[in-house]
């Protein structure tokens, strides 16, 4: 009897990360998603059910390094091994902006959630990646996160210049792509996938719903045997 595929999605409970919790338990996948808010976690798991989804949650908050390793522990316990990781976690502060202007503890924060937290709960989940045949990393960056496109006045994101937000998605595409040549040969693959512009209660407002913002994290998540690249709907996004 083959073993189930195990996935955790972290900010699980809401928006995008809810809707990929969602699509990979419909794909079959054993789905866990990883929630600061225990009643927010509730709250999801109660909203999957009434589909006929059935999840699980764990407390995982990217600020506390001890719910990390706790989370890590729990899986270990409960699974044994973790197929997808999908770092989805990650905020937005509306004090962020130019660099001239942002506020510093914004940024600050920014970059310790969206990076530092997600560069944790990647080094103390990769053990039980080791341990699947085929791991799956797929962490949820931005096109904002793109060097060449913040440098490109053509670009229709030249204009959005949030210092904290914009470099902590560049360092996430950092970890993507050292991941993925320190992870060659291992069987675990590594991308960065822009989900589009979704409107979710980060921000507020966007053309895509998180339904449709989740379906490329799920394609990579699903498979695939390209890494260490940057997607988004449109197809490749440069670096």
């Amino acid at each position: 009897m083959a073993q189930s595929r195990i996935a955790l999605v972290t900010g699980g409970n809401k928006g995008i990360g809810l809707e990929v919790a969602r699509q990979l338990a419909q794909a079959g996948l054993r789905v866990i998603i990883g929630a600061r808010d225990a009643s927010k976690a509730s709250t999801a798991l109660a909203d999957l059910a009434r589909d006929g989804v059935v999840v699980e949650s764990i407390a995982l908050d990217l600020l506390d390094h001890i719910t990390i390793s706790d989370a890590a522990s729990q899986i270990e316990k409960r699974h044994g091994h973790l197929d997808v990781l999908v770092n989805n976690a990650g905020i937005f502060d509306f004090a962020d902006g130019t660099p001239s202007k942002a506020s510093i503890a914004a940024a600050r924060q920014v970059m310790e959630v969206n990076f530092i937290g997600t560069l944790a709960v990647t080094q103390l989940m990769l053990p039980l990646l080791r341990k699947a045949p085929e791991g799956r990393i797929v962490n949820l960056s931005s096109s904002l996160g793109s060097l060449t496109l913040n440098g490109d006045p053509t670009s229709p994101y030249y204009a959005n210049q949030f210092i904290g937000y914009n470099a902590s998605k560049a360092a996430l595409n950092m970890l993507t792509v050292q991941l993925h040549e320190e992870l060659k040969g291992t069987g675990i693959k590594v991308n960065s996938v822009s989900p589009g512009f979704v409107k979710t209660d980060l921000t507020g407002y966007g053309t895509m719903t998180p339904a449709e913002g989740a379906r490329l994290p799920v394609q990579y998540a699903l498979g695939g045997d390209d890494g260490g690249r940057f997607m988004e709907p449109e197809g490749l996004t440069p670096w």
